[in-house]
C-alpha cells in the first residue's frame, strides 16, 4: 500500500508576518529642497516686503512702525497715480500694436512664396536682441539732430521730431520700440495657430462665395482665438513689468512723462532710499498684477481650445 506523505500546512499569515514590512513611499526628501528654494526665493521676500510696507524706513535711519500710513500716503500721491496711468497706457499700446502687426505678419508668412523661410528668420531677429542693446540703438536713432529716423522723415517732407525728448511723444516712442522687438513673438504664436487650422471650412466658404474678409472674420479669427489670447497674456505680463528699455532710454523722463510704476518704485526705494514707502508701492503693484492675471485667465477660459476641434 503506497504511503502518502502529507506536508505540514504553512501558515500564510505567519509567513507574511515574518517578512519585513514594506514602508510607504516617502516623498518629502524630494519635495523639501524645492520647498526650501521657493520659500527662500519667493515666500520670504514677499513676507519681508509686507513687513517693511508697514514701517517708516529710510536707509540709514531707525525703522518705525506706522501701520497703514504708507498706503494712505500712496492713495494721496499724485505722482503714483500718474505713473499708474503711464503704466496702463504703455501696457495697452504694447499689447494691441504687436498683436495687430503680429497677426498681419502671420497671415503674410502663412502664404507660400519664395524665400519665405529666410524672411521669417530675418523677421524674428529683433526678439533675439537684449533689451538694453535695443534701447541704446533706438536712443541713437531717436536723436533729434543725428538720428536716422528724422533723416528718413525729411526724405518725405516731414519735419524733425523730438521723439523720447518730448513729454507727449515719449510713451508712443517707447511703444514703437516695444512693438518692433516683440511683434515677431506674436507672429510666431499666431503662425502656430494658423498651421493648426483645418482647410475644409475655407473650401466650403469659397464654394459659398465668401470674400477674403468674411473668411478671415468668421473662420480664421474664431479658430485662432486661443492663440491670440496666449499672445495677449504673454505680452501683457511682459509689458506691465517692463523696466530695462524704459530706464535705459529715458530713466522715466523727460520729467516724469514716462515714469511707470516700476520706474517710480525703483527711484523711491533705491534713489531716495525710502524703503518702507517703496515696499508699500510694490505690494499695491503686486495686487494690481494679481487682478490683471485673474481677468486674463477668465477671458482665456472663454477661448476654449475645444471650439477649434469642433470646427
Amino acid at each position: 500500500m503506497a504511503s502518502v506523505s502529507i506536508d505540514n500546512p504553512i501558515d500564510e499569515t505567519t509567513e507574511r508576518r515574518s517578512k519585513p514590512a514594506r514602508l510607504a513611499p516617502n516623498y518629502w526628501p524630494f519635495v523639501m529642497p524645492a520647498l526650501l528654494v521657493v520659500s527662500a526665493v519667493i515666500v520670504f521676500p514677499w513676507l519681508f516686503t509686507l513687513w517693511m510696507s508697514v514701517n517708516s524706513w529710510t536707509l540709514g535711519q531707525p525703522r518705525t512702525f506706522i501701520g497703514f500710513a504708507n498706503y494712505l500716503r500712496l492713495a494721496q500721491d499724485m505722482r503714483f497715480w500718474e505713473s499708474l496711468w503711464h503704466t496702463t497706457t504703455y501696457t495697452v499700446l504694447s499689447v494691441v500694436l504687436p498683436l495687430f502687426f503680429g497677426t498681419l505678419a502671420a497671415l503674410v508668412f502663412d502664404a507660400k512664396f519664395p524665400l519665405r523661410g529666410f524672411l521669417r528668420g530675418i523677421f524674428v531677429m529683433p526678439m533675439m536682441a537684449t533689451p538694453v542693446a535695443v534701447a541704446l540703438v533706438w536712443t541713437m536713432m531717436f536723436h533729434p539732430q543725428l538720428g536716422v529716423l528724422n533723416y528718413l522723415l525729411s526724405l518725405v517732407g516731414i519735419g524733425p521730431q523730438e521723439w523720447i525728448y518730448n513729454q507727449t511723444a515719449v510713451i508712443p516712442s517707447l511703444v514703437l520700440v516695444e512693438t518692433w522687438q516683440w511683434t515677431p513673438l506674436v507672429m510666431l504664436i499666431v503662425l502656430g495657430g494658423l498651421a493648426a487650422v483645418p482647410r475644409e471650412p475655407y473650401e466650403s466658404a469659397e464654394i459659398d462665395g465668401a470674400t477674403a474678409w468674411q473668411k478671415f472674420r468668421y473662420l480664421t479669427v474664431p479658430m485662432i482665438a486661443p492663440f491670440l489670447m496666449i499672445a495677449v497674456i504673454i505680452r501683457s505680463i511682459d509689458a506691465i513689468k517692463s523696466f530695462d528699455i524704459i530706464y535705459a532710454m529715458t530713466q522715466g523722463g523727460p520729467g516724469t512723462a514716462s515714469e511707470t510704476i516700476n520706474i517710480y518704485l525703483y527711484n523711491t526705494a533705491f534713489a531716495y532710499y525710502d524703503i518702507g514707502y517703496g515696499s508699500a508701492m510694490a505690494v499695491v503693484f503686486f495686487l494690481i498684477i494679481i487682478a490683471l492675471s485673474f481677468v486674463l485667465l477668465m477671458v482665456r477660459a472663454r477661448a476654449n481650445w475645444s471650439d477649434m476641434e469642433e470646427r
